[in-house]
């Protein structure tokens, strides 16, 4: 069977149903793109991000494309335009983003809204025990993701141009009732204990304090690109679910890779940490908090059961999709037969945390 690296890597022919007029989108970055010259030739990258994304190639320089898929979409949901203005400005703050060319929110162009940024040489790692990185280097790459959050969740939003960028304060409590809802609403999916134990635990159990910051929202391994032979990193991407929010429950949801097993998502439970060269969770924790200037993180088991409640109401959804017939695929059927096991792991995380 092939690893998640084998499917994912690399770019691939314009998948079906995802093509566009190549010469609109020519001329439409000879306007818009300084220094860009044709001719161009356009590939799909094989990862599977929600939000198709393209490599574009010339002789003198490579872009990548994101866009909007085809077809009728929510509202909110895709919003390349959201991500298009985190990137750029973090980007100019300092951050590792990539670098935006331009924005295009005229249908006509290519059928969708898109950007253009900058196309990133490196690697992308798609398993969290790095398996192709040597033992001796994996501690130093962990540190550079460690770094690479602290880093983000150190900028005041409204000095680099944020500050509207979501609604500040509250956000437990937001993200819990919105995920709760959905996954109420969504009776084609079904019902599970676990959940239900959820909804009703998780909003009377916020842990005091408040804080803002910007926060990736899917921050992971998978999601950036590391340099090609140093323990760096070089660009995050996939900032479709970025906004304002604590602080804390954006470093969580990254450490839940210490608390999942290999079958979800490439999880660290039950792997040799000490063999395989990886920082445990507490070194790992105990990082970040010296970067952001943290005594410690108390409710670290709430933090982790609101985001493993969260993932699972997103998987909840697509086991309704899958249900109604409008997510056929055998990727969305297998992600949706783990909400029954995540959800029992959530409800282990708030056992934890005193439920």
């Amino acid at each position: 069977m092939a690893s998640r690296q084998e499917l994912n890597s690399g770019v691939s022919e314009v998948r079906p149903g995802l093509g566009f007029d190549e010469g609109r989108l020519h001329a439409w970055m000879t306007a818009n793109v300084a220094g860009y010259r044709g001719p161009l030739t356009v590939r799909q990258f094989k990862g599977g991000q929600s939000n198709p994304t393209y490599k574009l190639e010339t002789p003198r320089q490579n872009y990548v494309l994101r866009r909007k898929p085809p077809g009728q979409l929510l509202k909110s949901a895709h919003a390349v335009d959201r991500e298009y203005r985190v990137m750029t400005a973090l980007s100019r703050a300092g951050f590792p983003a990539p670098r935006t060319f331009g924005l295009c929110t005229d249908d006509d162009v290519i059928g969708t809204w898109f950007y253009v940024m900058d196309c990133v040489d490196g690697r992308i790692v798609w398993d969290t025990t790095f398996p192709d990185v040597p033992k001796e280097s994996r501690a130093a790459h962990f540190d550079a993701m460690n770094a690479t959050i602290a880093q983000l969740h150190r900028f005041d939003p409204a000095a680099i141009g944020l500050g509207d960028f979501g609604k500040p304060g509250n956000y437990f409590a937001r993200q819990i009732g919105r995920w709760s809802q959905q996954y109420l609403d969504d009776t084609d999916a079904g019902r599970f204990a676990a959940m239900d134990k959820l909804v009703e635990w998780l909003p009377h159990h916020i842990p005091p304090g408040d804080e803002v910051s910007v926060v990736h929202g899917d921050y992971r391994c998978d999601n950036m690109i590391f340099h090609a032979t140093e323990p760096r990193v070089l660009a995050v991407l996939d900032w479709e679910l970025s906004t304002l929010g604590h602080p804390l429950a954006d470093f969580s949801y990254h450490l839940m890779m210490y608390r999942m097993p290999p079958s979800m998502t490439a999880g660290l439970t039950g792997v040799d940490l000490a063999a395989m060269g990886i920082p445990d969770e507490a070194a790992y924790t105990a990082a970040y908090c010296r970067r952001t200037g943290r005594d410690g993180i108390a409710n670290m088991d709430f933090y982790v059961a609101y985001n493993m409640f969260r993932l699972a109401a997103i998987l909840h959804g697509i086991r309704g999709r899958v249900v109604r017939g409008t997510a056929a695929s055998a990727h969305a059927k297998a992600s949706s037969e783990g909400v029954a096991p995540l959800a029992e792991l959530a409800w282990a995380q708030a056992v934890k945390a005193g439920a």
